[in-house]
């Protein structure tokens, strides 16, 4: 058995961990409420503007514009959503399994990533990073979506990409995160959706012009949309893994103390029968 001095010395050091995992815990809870309302707030139009795009689409036909085309030649591209830093339980993991589960080989692949979680981890297994906007995932801003957005298209237009995914979290509630992998590039038109609706679309400019505008507002839209469904599970995500964590912490002081206490009454209980022993070979 440990001795009391050990005992003790383990027991201070887990009651100042579980003060830091609660702090943690605190303001996580804190960001979370923040980040929850963004997202909460910015769902209803990005998934109107999703509708919107597939809707328009659908009654479009076969439009022969670059945004639509299957292109034979160039990479993969995947903008891939973590956080820059970790105790958030599964959140990082999750989206590295996400990426390194793909079919597509690493070799035909190339990223995009939003936190050094992420891009880091993902470095190390060989992937090839083409741009890092780590810096903006604590507090993503609309224009930041709009950057991403910009670099991807100017890539895809230049024939060095193929095709874009988006790897990131939704935000089901405080305790149900998602991870999700969609295609932003080329957009794909519904089938069905085709089929039932005949009425036509009619473009004013033409349709190459206006869909010049709305494909770029819309990728920028979906983005900065995953930014906020991303942060909003990272906050999620560690507010559960310190509760967890200052709960665990709570258990281990509480056998802890229970093993100072056995200990303790075993000196104490050493000491009377020293003394007893001593007492009866003096008598």
């Amino acid at each position: 058995m440990a001795s009391m001095r050990d005992i003790k010395r383990r027991k201070s050091s887990i009651q100042s961990t579980q003060q830091i995992t609660k702090a943690m815990k605190l303001t996580s809870t804190v960001k979370l409420q923040k980040a929850r309302a963004k997202a909460e707030q910015s769902k209803p139009y990005f998934d109107f503007m999703y509708e919107t795009v597939h809707a328009m689409l659908a009654k479009s036909g076969n439009i022969n514009h670059p945004y639509l085309q299957v292109k034979e030649e160039g990479k993969t591209a995947i903008v891939v959503i973590t956080s820059n830093r970790g105790l958030a339980g599964g959140y990082n993991s999750n989206i590295i399994k996400l990426v390194t589960g793909f079919e597509i080989p690493k070799k035909q692949l190339v990223l995009y990533t939003v936190g050094s979680k992420g891009r880091d981890a993902l470095q190390r297994k060989g992937y090839e990073i083409s741009k890092d906007y780590s810096d903006i995932v604590e507090n993503p801003e609309y224009t930041d979506a709009g950057v991403i957005s910009k670099d991807l298209l100017d890539a895809f237009e230049k024939g060095e990409i193929k095709e874009i995914y988006l790897a990131y979290t939704f935000f089901k509630n405080t305790v149900s995160h998602e991870p999700r992998r969609i295609k932003l590039l080329p957009v794909e038109m519904d089938k069905d959706a085709m089929e039932r609706d005949h009425v036509p679309m009619n473009y004013e400019p033409e349709e190459e012009e206006a869909l010049d505008m709305i494909i770029p507002k819309y990728i920028t839209s979906i983005v900065y949309g995953a930014l906020m469904q991303a942060v909003a599970s990272e906050n999620g995500a560690r507010m559960q893994a310190m509760d967890s964590a200052t709960s665990n912490a709570e258990e281990m002081i509480d056998n802890l103390s229970l093993l100072y206490n056995r200990a303790r009454q075993g000196s104490i209980t050493q000491e009377l029968t020293e003394i007893i022993a001593g007492a009866e070979a003096i008598s």
